[in-house]
């Protein structure tokens, strides 16, 4: 009965693309936007079909194959893409709402300027996918394959991209505060001129990667490797740079007010100097280039920031100041009063 319920369901899946299919052959017209369709379509034929403007609504679509497949401007609510193939598909101006494209190919897919909020993408190959203006926040790109993959002036908040693989992938000019870039890859990355408030790069590996005026305000860039990497005229207010390894990574301009450089490696970082150092600190296991120093951290205190994401910082305490000498005493009054300790 289950096996007879499912064939139903993916026929009706079929009657309803069938049209599109016709219309790919018959001058590969556009269907109309109010087509609609859902039910099971699982390992289901659909490569190089032309499904733009279509409504997917709640429909299995894993392991179906979608090969150039035409889907401009099409809804996937709540849909589910599991393991399909969508090589060199256009998806540009598609919306995704609770869409799942966990360990889907999409190589080479156009998602440009695509609604893709909230949608998973844990193991998905994304390799030379172009995401340009795409609103993402809120996406999973968990372990997922992001090589040379192009993300310019994308709405990245809070993305999940730990584990990823971002090499060579432009970021630049993207808004992705408080993203989740934890052990991913991103050799020779393009991040310039991103928002990456409270931006999580713990562990990850940045050898070479562009970070030229990025604003990395209150930043976590603890435990990684950032080896010839550029934070030419970078934010790094807050940041915390601690026991990353900075080996021939460029400075020039940087900004590391109340910056906590424990144990980081800055001992061949190229464009240091001792003004942006005087407003940073570190400890005994803080490497600098020769002739330079850096202050030692009195303490932490912990600042909580209420802004969108609720972030806790931690920042270099400010040494204490000498007290002031003691004003005269002032004549007693009715709502203040005087104690001494």
């Amino acid at each position: 009965m289950k096996r007879i319920t499912r064939y139903l369901a993916a026929v009706a899946v079929l009657l309803a693309i069938a049209p599109i299919a016709g219309n790919a052959v018959a001058g590969d017209k556009e269907v109309p936007r109010q087509t609609s369709f859902g039910g099971s379509c699982v390992k289901c034929e659909l490569a190089g079909r032309n499904m733009a403007g279509a409504r997917i609504v709640g429909a299995n679509f894993s392991g179906a194959n979608l090969t150039g497949a035409n889907l401009r401007d099409a809804k996937f609510h709540a849909s589910v893409f599991s393991g399909a193939d969508l090589t060199k598909a256009d998806l540009t101006d598609a919306a995704m709402a609770g869409a799942v494209f966990s360990s889907a190919n999409l190589t080479g897919a156009r998602l440009r300027a695509t609604e893709a909020n909230g949608v998973v993408f844990v193991q998905a190959n994304l390799t030379r996918a172009d995401l340009s203006d795409a609103e993402a926040s809120g996406a999973i790109f968990r372990k997922a394959i992001l090589v040379s993959a192009i993300f310019k002036s994308a709405t990245l908040r809070g993305v999940v991209f730990e584990g990823a693989d971002l090499t060579r992938a432009t970021l630049s000019d993207v808004e992705a505060q408080g993203a989740n870039f934890s052990r991913a890859r991103l050799s020779h990355a393009i991040l310039k001129g991103a928002e990456l408030q409270h931006a999580n790069f713990t562990k990850a590996e940045a050898f070479g990667a562009n970070l030229q005026d990025a604003d990395l305000t209150g930043a976590l860039l603890s435990h990684a490797v950032f080896s010839q990497a550029s934070f030419r005229a970078a934010d790094l207010t807050h940041a915390s740079l601690s026991s990353s390894v900075f080996d021939g990574a460029d400075f020039r301009g940087a900004d590391l007010s109340r910056a906590m450089l424990h144990g980081a490696d800055l001992s061949n970082a190229r464009g240091l100097n001792q003004d942006q150092l005087d407003e940073a600190c570190g400890d005994a296991r803080t490497k600098l280039p020769r002739g330079l120093a850096v202050r030692m951290c009195t303490g932490v205190r912990l600042i909580v920031k209420p802004d969108t994401y609720r972030t806790m910082r931690m920042v270099p305490a400010v040494p204490a100041s000498p007290p002031a000498p003691p004003s005269p005493p002032s004549p007693p009054s009715p709502r203040y009063f005087l104690t001494q300790h």
